[in-house]
């Protein structure tokens, strides 16, 4: 379903930009250049808004403050980031490399994505394990606005589906949102014994402030000490939260205050001056995430 919207919506913007640039083109190259430019770019405008609040808001937090450099990177890089993402491998991309479950005997992973993604968020990934012969699974989270909960339900199948290949206990590699799944999975399910590590990306685990503007169910859920997540935090044991290794950056501009991407008892791994998506394509963290033994 997010394939589709998100291929209406690429779509609908080329076919704009490209129907302003011919219109203005023979009266004023100067307009037909800007208004294209616009149509384009406008969501990098969108970003610098999120930038903006994000140094606002994490000026009472804790966690090392981001310098302006780093921030100006950060937009730039998530500018460069956010259209191969959302205007590519999600909407067109999203099944280029099947799930992948050789009998090998080598641990495997089970990827999970955050809000408003799909499995196309992980195509680097998943390119590089099956040059390497890993299992993995890639779930789709849907309907695309339910319930964290109701999500539980596709990570256990998967979960089972990589062990059953492998003969043991699957990772998990989480970005955003999908932190909140292997949580919501993990209280469900009962799941410790069953997984080797959880990794999270960029993961709200107390909630964002961006998050008081969301009024669908899972938006609603990341609000900053939110109901839901704070029965979450309550359920939760030390030995849980000591599977998980959590990537969290200064420069996130979706999951902030920056503190709230770390969780207490777990291996916490800060990586300084990077957006939230493409906190997912830093070697840094690909590499340390996909260090795992058999």
């Amino acid at each position: 379903m997010l394939a589709r919207l998100l291929q209406l919506v690429t779509l609908s913007l080329v076919a704009a930009a490209s129907a302003w640039l011919v219109w203005w083109w023979p009266d004023d190259k100067a307009i037909a250049w800007l208004g294209w430019g616009a149509i384009v770019f406008g969501y990098s405008a969108f970003l610098g808004l999120e930038f903006l609040l994000l140094r606002f808001v994490n000026r009472s937090d804790s966690a090392p403050q981001a310098t302006s450099r780093q921030l100006l990177r950060a937009w730039w890089g998530e500018t460069l980031t956010a259209p191969r993402v959302f205007c590519w491998r999600q909407p067109f991309r999203h099944k280029a490399v099947p799930d992948h479950l050789p009998g090998n005997g080598r641990r495997g992973v089970v990827f999970i994505h955050g809000f408003m993604c799909n499995r196309g968020l992980w195509t680097p990934w998943l390119q590089r394990l099956r040059a390497q012969d890993r299992a993995f699974f890639a779930v789709n989270l849907e309907p695309v606005f339910g319930s964290i909960d109701a999500y539980a339900a596709s990570v256990e199948s998967a979960v089972q589906r990589v062990a059953a290949a492998t003969g043991h206990p699957p990772v998990l590699i989480c970005h955003s949102m999908g932190g909140l799944v292997a949580r919501a999975w993990l209280r469900a399910f009962k799941g410790e014994h069953r997984v080797h590590r959880i990794i999270t990306i960029g993961t709200p685990h107390g909630g964002t402030w961006l998050g008081r503007f969301s009024h669908v169910d899972n938006g609603a859920q990341m609000r900053l000490k939110s109901g839901w997540l704070q029965q979450l935090h309550g359920e939760e044991t030390e030995a849980r939260r000591k599977l998980f290794i959590c990537w969290y950056s200064n420069c996130d501009n979706i999951v902030f205050p920056t503190s709230t991407a770390t969780l207490p008892g777990a291996d916490n791994r800060f990586v300084p001056g990077v957006a939230h998506v493409q906190l997912a394509f830093v070697d840094e963290v690909m590499r340390g995430s996909l260090s795992f033994d058999d």
